[in-house]
């Protein structure tokens, strides 16, 4: 799934006006009637007080026309208007004239200086936050703010249209108290990037994107910076098996690694190449690790190092596929030699992790030595080792964009919403859990890109492909485990599933499809 800038979604809308001869009054109708579509569905009538609260400008006009739609449905209704400015939209005053036709109970105006405590909202009420849109680039006004806060203290449930209010599309929030805290957002035709960024994903606890019918031409045409990664973005990249296939056709990894006390980081990044599809795996490691190796993993090869627990050259014999280098391994001066010497004379494809990471950010000429589409895969102090500090994840983000183009490496921004950053792209995953807040699971992630290239996925493809079943494996796992009790090996055990899960067909409700293919049409129900 495509995720718009702002920009992009303003110049939709101007096209889809255009080439379906429609106002933009009309599209602000289709638009929140899919929103009162999604609360009838839901609702059914229940006569639950519902608090509209709408500002001056087209997300408060997005609030006017769902408030009329569930007057005229027979809801219970209160409708507000923020008025803290003379500055009001055309399709705003076209819809606070219609909303005059459906009620004898005017919207109330706040004039953003009396005290509205008065006004008697019950936490089982729902509060609609319709006050600011994604055009919002400047902190609401104290008044506004004191409101933002309210909605929070009553502990209604808050519903966001398109993006909690006060919260920016392309910038950090100044202060937490700036924004309305949504339980769930309804985001016309694309989700917002800041949905999935650490420091702004915690103001809506859900979030789900309703189709408003912009132009279908400029939605497929249009690139974004920014894509979504769920099972459809990924099926089109499995290759399938051909019946006369043999493991020398599925790639030979070689995971390098460990030292005395941290075989066990080779040990699950092995296995996981095994677990992702690698044809062979082979691990290299010191010689404490050899028996280690054989003894729990009978399927793996393993090649040692001279030395007894750390790795100090690494010369091995055989031609793999693909590499995947650093965990476990330690940053001696021995050990960090030894990487640097071989990363002179390696020309096969890489994924580095964990101290290959640690390595390469305490000496950055090293950075020219890897091969082109080399796989990063740091965690947030591991990045910040390697672009520099920033103040905030859109800085994070353009960093890591720069870092990316000027090595022409391919960036994994491990964390709740993994990111894949290659050059000015970005690839947001949608799958995992907080149990994989756990040792290893970095590791296994490792074995499983690597095991990707083996198998003959370009390095991008590969990396999209494999943190998506990582998570996946993560998510089934989770259900017989618990976040708690979730662990690394877990993942792995469940890579399979995370596979066979690909080609599962969700199951079908007639009756619910029909209603929303109704939704699809933008009638009310």
């Amino acid at each position: 799934m495509k995720v718009f800038s702002k920009e992009q979604i303003y110049e939709g809308d101007k096209l889809t006006v255009e080439r379906q001869n429609i106002s933009s009054t009309e599209l602000m109708e289709r638009a929140a009637t899919q929103i009162f579509n999604w609360m009838h569905l839901r609702m059914q009538g229940a006569q639950v007080p519902i608090h509209v609260f709408c500002g001056i400008g087209n997300n408060g006009g997005d609030g006017l026309v769902l408030a009329r739609h569930l007057i005229n449905h027979g809801y219970n209704v209160v409708t507000y208007i923020v008025n803290c400015s003379d500055k009001r939209t055309k399709d705003f005053l076209v819809n606070y004239d219609r909303i005059k036709n459906a009620s004898k109970e005017w919207p109330i105006m706040l004039s953003c200086k009396e005290d509205f405590s008065e006004i008697v909202i019950d936490e089982k009420d729902i509060i609609v936050d319709a006050v600011f849109g994604i055009g919002l680039n400047r902190p609401p006004n104290e008044w506004v703010q004191k409101l933002f806060q309210w909605f929070r203290k009553s502990k209604a449930f808050t519903l966001a249209i398109d993006i909690p209010s006060g919260l920016y599309t392309d910038q950090p929030v100044e202060n937490d108290n700036h924004v309305v805290h949504a339980n769930y957002t309804l985001s016309f035709q694309s989700p917002k990037l800041v949905f999935f960024l650490p420091t702004t994903a915690k103001f809506t606890t859900q979030w789900e994107v309703l189709d408003i019918g912009i132009d279908r031409d400029y939605l497929i045409e249009t690139e974004t910076e920014v894509e979504l990664i769920g099972k459809m973005e990924v099926l089109p990249f499995y290759k399938s098996r051909e019946k006369f296939s043999h493991k020398g056709m599925y790639g030979h990894t070689m995971i390098a690694g460990g030292s005395y006390g941290k075989i066990g980081a080779v040990t699950l990044a092995s296995r996981a190449a095994l677990s992702a599809g690698s044809g062979l795996v082979t691990a290299f490691v010191p010689k404490c690790g050899y028996q280690i190796l054989q003894t729990s993993t009978p399927e793996l090869m393993v090649l040692t190092d001279e030395n007894e627990k750390e790795i100090t050259n690494i010369n091995y014999d055989i031609e793999p596929t693909v590499i995947g280098v650093g965990m476990g391994m330690g940053t001696s001066d021995a050990t960090a030699n030894a990487f640097q010497e071989f990363l002179k004379s390696n020309k096969t494809p890489l994924v580095v992790d964990a101290d290959g990471l640690n390595v390469l950010s305490k000496k950055k000429s090293l950075l020219k030595l890897l091969p082109k589409q080399t796989v990063l895969t740091p965690h947030p102090k591991e990045l910040e080792r390697l672009v520099g500090k920033w103040s905030d994840d859109f800085q994070k983000l353009k960093k890591t964009k720069e870092f990316s183009r000027k090595y022409n490496a391919i960036v994994v921004i491990k964390g709740s919403n993994t990111i894949t950053v290659f050059k000015d792209k970005m690839y947001v995953n949608t799958t995992g859990n907080p149990g994989m807040a756990t040792g290893g699971t970095g590791d296994v992630l490792t074995g499983v890109i690597a095991a990707m290239i083996a198998q003959k996925y370009e390095p991008l493809a590969a990396t999209i492909f494999g943190v998506y079943l990582h998570g996946k494996s993560a998510d089934i796992a989770l259900e017989d485990y618990g976040y708690q009790s979730l662990i690394a090996s877990h993942v792995i055990d469940y890579l399979g599933n995370a596979y066979l899960d690909l080609f599962k067909q969700p199951e079908e409700n007639q009756p619910q499809r029909q209603q929303e293919e109704n939704q699809k049409e933008g009638k009310p129900q």
